[in-house]
């Protein structure tokens, strides 16, 4: 995969995630609403491929903008994910020379890579995660299912205690995935399958449209690195 079409898939991606994203403001308060109408709007020429580098950066500053009216990344790691990949693919965009370029656009991958193993390693030295108890509590206390039967999930301990585990052992070694390109390919499948579970069981879909928009640095990094 070439270095343009990889930010091309890469741009693609997450101009539908940001217009998924968008669609969640336009009912409501006005200033949310031209905010997030100029976002699709932007998103939509992105898709195309229209002036690219300058849409890029129009949701940079689109973004900041969004930042001080909400005080924040109000939606947690999605928003934070969704401003990584903005910014990479916009110096990607920019940069005068080549090399500078693959530097913006590496530095996405690391980070994703970085983000399932430290997700990973944040767990396993819990003991509530490794005894299960994490799971259970999510599904019978937390405001995250999206529906009352899904709480009957926190009776089956043991399909708990195996469930956190896979997701623990998976995340941790995501890194080792990177030596080849047919287990990489595995593990983005089942990354992705991941974050559709969770978008299924606890309505977290922003994760899965964003995450989905920074495979292709990973999957170009690694052609790129490993030969």
């Amino acid at each position: 995969m070439t270095l343009d079409a990889a930010l091309r898939a890469t741009e693609i991606l997450m101009a539908l995630a940001f217009l998924q994203q968008s669609a969640e403001h336009l009912a409501g308060f006005r200033d949310e609403r031209l905010i997030y109408g100029l976002r699709a709007i932007l998103c939509a020429l992105l898709l195309f491929g229209i002036a690219s580098p300058w849409v890029l950066l129009a949701l940079v500053l689109l973004g900041l903008l969004i930042l001080q009216r909400f005080q924040g990344p109000y939606n947690g790691g999605s928003d934070k994910m969704s401003l990584l990949i903005l910014c990479c693919l916009t110096a990607a965009r920019w940069l005068p020379q080549e090399h500078w370029k693959e530097y913006a656009f590496a530095y996405l991958a690391g980070q994703l890579v970085i983000c399932y193993f430290i997700s990973g390693q944040v767990k396993i030295v819990k003991p509530e995660w490794r005894s299960g108890r994490a799971l259970q509590d999510v599904f019978r206390f937390s405001a995250y299912p999206v529906s009352e039967g899904l709480r009957a999930f926190a009776d089956q301990p043991r399909l708990l205690w195996a469930m956190g585990w896979a997701v623990m052992l998976f995340e941790v070694l995501f890194p080792l995935a990177l030596f080849s390109r047919e287990t990489l390919i595995l593990a983005l499948f089942t990354a992705a399958l991941f974050h559709l579970a969770n978008a299924c069981l606890f309505g977290l879909n922003r994760f899965f449209w964003i995450w989905l928009a920074a495979y292709p640095s990973l999957l170009w990094l690694q052609e790129r690195v490993i030969l």
